[in-house]
């Protein structure tokens, strides 16, 4: 309540009384990386013959009413209700505007108290009431005032409630199942992972994070984590009116070099994984929980140099190469599981032996059998500077002689059809590396941008200074070994439609 200091009080509450123990019956939760969960609350109620109203508090805050689901046997619903005003003292204030209460001011140097009947006119910007032929407004003096509220109002909760009408063909006592969609319930994946560059392996530590943000705690809960998105229509909109929330955005994502064939040894949902936690478990409102689900040690790893340059990029200056760290998720040799989306984040030890913070990104779902290089920042000590050395436009015909150097990626030779009047150009590119380190080092140059549209697929490398990998139609890649303390000068020559 804006303006005033208040201490609000009320009469017993009835059924709105807030006793501190929670109503929640036989609770499952399945969540999703979406901030979305499916809610199964199995509650063993007493219900009268013929059509009742039953009160099941302390569901989800920001339940879905219309994805409800009722079951009890013998009993049908006819109407819902849920009431997600909860009782605070300015929500108590506002319903009370055209209700008298009570005031009891106590006077600070005699302790004296002074009760007034006063009608609440307005709560917009501070409290506006009228006692006796005065109107008064509550204010922030210093003067400790209470509220007495003679009831409380029947919309207002303690927790939050849902209320279904129904019809039953019978009375006694029997399991009545609710099932619902809330969002503010997800999960993530964390990964801790110990770099040891000397041993050339990584030891990694795969923690559930999950986050409750519903409103409502939830007591020893069966838990199952579906990892995936299931589609859904709510897309960031309230059904409340609370009005539009945009869904996150995607978080940077770490390179998968190679994505994986393998399948984990997890239940599967549909083309989803599920990992249940092994016990049950509170999930407290406004809290965060973690839970390890991985933990590996000794896996394969290296460390990797690496810089991606854009077609006729060239540099001014020297730019760093990025420094990555690549592992594998396979059985054999890997991690030897899937990995749910997450970070990860490294660390390394010092010479004093104490693991020191190195780096994170981001990874998706990422199956069994793939390949990792995440990118961890920038090396300090090796850098790539790309020039364009020359670029000239060449005739027909000589572009026609270079056709056995043509970039094939389907396994086959494709036929050519020069056309004249085209223009064709060569593009001769210099890649100049340095390295300050005392020891080796390779630096995986990807030269992109070659791929321009159909009309652009005939394009050829005529000449370079090591042999490179076409990784598709617009990425081409070398390894290149810098000598230790030491420079390299990588010279390629293409031809082109563009």
């Amino acid at each position: 309540m804006a303006g005033a200091a208040l201490a609000i009080t009320a009469p017993a509450f009835g059924q709105n009384d807030p006793t501190g123990q929670s109503q929640q019956g036989d609770v499952s939760v399945t969540i999703y990386n979406n901030n979305q969960a499916l809610v199964q609350d199995v509650r063993q109620l007493s219900i009268a013959q013929g059509r009742s109203r039953i009160e099941f508090p302390d569901v989800s805050a920001q339940i879905r009413p219309e994805t409800l689901s009722f079951v009890a046997d013998g009993t049908t619903i006819i109407e819902q209700n849920f009431d997600f005003d909860l009782l605070t003292p300015g929500k108590l204030m506002e319903k009370a505007v055209g209700e008298t209460i009570t005031l009891i001011r106590t006077n600070p140097a005699t302790g004296a108290e002074t009760r007034e009947r006063a009608k609440v006119l307005s709560v917009a910007g501070g409290t506006v009431v009228q006692i006796g032929d005065r109107i008064e407004v509550l204010r922030d003096d210093g003067l400790p005032v209470r509220a007495v509220f003679d009831k409380v109002p029947d919309n207002l909760r303690a927790r939050p409630t849902l209320s279904v009408t129904v019809d039953s063909n019978r009375s006694g006592r029997r399991p009545v199942s609710l099932r619902y969609l809330t969002p503010g319930l997800g999960w993530a994946a964390d990964y801790v992972a110990l770099y040891d560059e000397a041993r050339g392996t990584v030891d990694m530590q795969g923690w559930v994070t999950l986050t409750n943000n519903t409103g409502t705690t939830f007591q020893s809960v069966k838990t199952m984590l579906v990892a995936g998105n299931p589609q859904s229509e709510q897309s960031g909109y309230n059904r409340r009116g609370r009005g539009y929330a945009p869904p996150p955005p995607p978080p940077m994502r770490g390179d998968v070099e190679r994505m994986g064939t393998e399948s984990a040894d997890r239940e599967r949902l549909g083309d989803f994984y599920l990992y249940p936690l092994d016990e049950r478990t509170t999930i407290a409102n406004a809290q965060t929980k973690q839970v390890s689900f991985l933990d590996v040690s000794a896996v394969p790893a290296s460390k990797v140099y690496a810089r991606t340059v854009g077609w006729l990029q060239s540099d001014s200056d020297p730019v760093k190469a990025s420094s990555e760290i690549a592992f594998s998720s396979s059985r054999q040799g890997g991690l030897g599981d899937a990995l749910p989306a997450g970070t990860v984040r490294f660390y390394q030890r010092d010479a004093r032996g104490t693991p020191q913070f190195i780096g994170e990104n981001a990874i998706g779902h990422t199956p069994m059998g793939s390949r990792l290089s995440l990118r961890t920042g920038d090396a300090f000590d090796v850098s790539v500077q790309a020039t364009v050395v020359s670029r000239t436009k060449i005739a027909s015909e000589e572009y026609e002689r270079s056709s056995k150097y043509r970039v094939i990626t389907d396994g086959r030779v494709r036929t050519v059809e020069v056309q004249d009047a085209k223009e064709f150009y060569r593009t001769t590119m210099r890649y100049h590396f340095t390295n300050a380190r005392a020891v080796p080092v390779t630096v995986d140059l990807t030269q992109s941008g070659l791929d321009r549209g159909w009309w652009s697929h005939d394009f050829r490398v005529v000449s370079e200074g090591i042999k490179g990998e076409q990784l598709d139609l617009n990425r081409r890649q070398w390894s290149v070994s810098v000598p230790a303390n030491g420079e390299y000068d990588l010279t390629v020559v293409y031809e082109t439609r563009y």
